[in-house]
């Protein structure tokens, strides 16, 4: 089941802005985003985001290395035209 936009946290937004430039694991996420000063937040809270998004299918582990790529972006809306 896939997360809705509102379901997401900001922190889930930045994961997703990054995911869309390519592939992710929760301490590149942790040092960019405390490069950008965006926030102060572990590599553990980010790999259980990264987790959560991965059990809705938006995201997937590749091997289970915790090396992540974008499979579906939430927060892009479906046109039923």
């Amino acid at each position: 089941m896939a997360l809705d936009d509102d379901e997401l946290r900001d922190v889930d937004r930045d994961l997703l802005d990054y995911l869309q430039e390519g592939r992710v694991t929760p301490v590149y996420a942790r040092d960019r985003m405390l490069e950008e000063e965006k926030r102060d937040i572990t590599s553990t809270y980010l790999g259980q985001r990264l987790q959560r998004l991965e059990e809705h299918d938006h995201v997937k582990n590749l091997f289970d290395t915790g090396l992540y790529e974008l499979v579906e972006d939430p927060r892009e809306e479906v046109d039923d035209e």
